[in-house]
């Protein structure tokens, strides 16, 4: 069984099989929802007058996103600040959260780059103080004080489960998902079932937990997978980990995974609708909804075209590959051993070219804006 807090977490380093060097997705969303989020903080800054804005990032991970983000909260209150005749100086509380297994000591080597960034953005102006923590913990649990926190903001995160869908774990009478990983074609409704459930039950106990810390008007903004269609095997995760699936079906034939070790392996994911989102939060009665939104990001994170047409599929099958492997590796190594993880993408890539060959499918993404009543 998957033991999540344990085992998963984003490859570490600023190599060339790193996540830090794959994640450039992320950083051009939240540079794309900074509107989003300038007017969450703009709102909080406005409704409180805080001395101290309290500012957690959950599931920060190791990679440069989250110093981008924290460079853009610093000048998007340096400048709101610098337009007022008159404020208090206002000091800003960072708290960066991952599981105990996420690489913090990447993650404050490179703190001095947000020095540098914001820095150079205002270009000698005077900015607001800071202080950056490190808390590694679960946010499917209590993080914080009752009402001490602003705003909290979480990306490519939302996405992951707290465990493996109850029923789902490995041994017993545990329902079967066959030699699939997640939701695919051949996956039975009961076990459909099993996911849509795990996901309600976290989804709402997340919202629970955060508004129990979040200040009165205090605002969340979550930017996570989802899935454009409203059927449910029709996913992007479901593409693309359906071919992770496959790569594993391929080992078990050649005699190098065993075929119980693959039935009793599902990944802790779910990509819901924005209907399925939007229908907890409404039913939670704590937050009203400001914002929400769902695009679709390229699977290559360096291929920016806008089109439907990959314009070079070896190159971003390569990419593809070595970025499903910066976020799936801990988890495939503490189930089936490191030894596998070599030869089970040089399984996967060609099935992902054939992929592209067909269509070019695209992750869909959920950005929302929540507000505590």
């Amino acid at each position: 069984m998957v033991n999540i807090e344990g085992d998963l977490h984003m490859t570490s380093g600023e190599g060339e099989g790193s996540y830090a060097k794959y994640s450039r997705r992320q950083t051009i969303v939240i540079d794309e929802t900074k509107p989003v989020i300038e007017k969450a903080i703009i709102e909080v800054y406005k409704a409180i007058l805080p001395k101290t804005m309290v500012i957690a990032d959950l599931g920060c991970s190791a990679g440069p996103n989250t110093m981008f983000f924290m460079s853009n909260v610093i000048n998007i209150i340096a400048d709101h600040c610098s337009k007022l005749d008159e404020h208090d100086p206002i000091e800003l509380q960072f708290f960066l959260n991952d599981l105990p297994g996420n690489d913090f000591n990447q993650l404050f080597r490179s703190l001095e780059k947000i020095k540098t960034s914001t820095t150079m953005y205002h270009k000698g102006d005077s900015l607001p103080s800071y202080y950056i923590s490190g808390l590694p913990k679960s946010y499917y649990s209590r993080l914080f004080p009752r009402q001490s926190v602003h705003l909290f903001h979480s990306s490519y995160c939302l996405h992951w489960r707290s465990q493996v869908p109850v029923g789902l774990e490995a041994g017993g009478k545990s329902l079967s998902n066959k030699d699939n990983i997640y939701i695919s074609s051949t996956t039975t409704p009961l076990v459909v079932k099993l996911f849509q459930e795990q996901f309600r039950k976290d989804f709402s106990l997340f919202l629970k937990l955060r508004h129990e810390e979040l200040v009165n008007d205090g605002h969340m903004v979550l930017i996570f997978f989802g899935r454009k269609d409203e059927d449910v095997y029709n996913g992007s995760l479901s593409h693309i980990l359906g071919c992770v699936a496959k790569s594993l079906e391929s080992l078990v034939c050649k005699g190098l995974v065993n075929k119980e070790k693959l039935e009793s392996f599902n990944l802790p994911v779910y990509g819901p609708s924005d209907d399925e989102v939007m229908e907890i939060v409404m039913e939670s009665h704590m937050f009203d909804l400001v914002h929400m939104k769902l695009f679709e990001a390229n699977w290559d994170p360096y291929d920016d075209s806008v089109d439907d047409v990959v314009h070079d599929i070896a190159n971003s099958s390569q990419n593809i590959t070595m970025g499903i492997r910066s976020v799936l590796e801990s988890l495939i190594a503490s189930h089936f051993g490191e030894s596998i993880l070599d030869v089970l993408f040089q399984e996967f890539r060609p099935l992902v070219a054939q992929h592209l060959e067909r269509e070019k499918t695209k992750y869909a993404v959920i950005v929302m804006s929540l507000k505590k009543i």
